[in-house]
């Protein structure tokens, strides 16, 4: 598909899926309360906010921690530990 000035619609379908990063159910800078529900291979704690994923490094399995984001990505985000 392409509009009057030939440019490509496609990319504007594909903006507008709902799995794109500014949909995220967090904001960068915010803080949340979460556990730690498994470790990614890296290390990282993994946590989730509405089921969208944020990677926790210096956690483990089971804390339950405040954490600020610091990331987001399409399908999930990076946050560190609030102190």
């Amino acid at each position: 598909m392409h509009n009057k000035n030939g440019s490509d619609f496609r990319m504007f379908e594909r903006n507008n899926r709902n799995d794109n990063f500014d949909n995220a159910p967090v904001n960068v800078g915010e803080t949340y309360d979460v556990k730690i529900e498994d470790m990614g291979r890296s290390g990282d704690g993994i946590a989730k906010v509405e089921g969208y994923i944020l990677f926790v490094p210096n956690t483990k399995k089971g804390d339950e921690v405040t954490v600020k984001v610091t990331a987001t990505k399409r399908n999930l985000g990076f946050a560190e530990l609030v102190e």
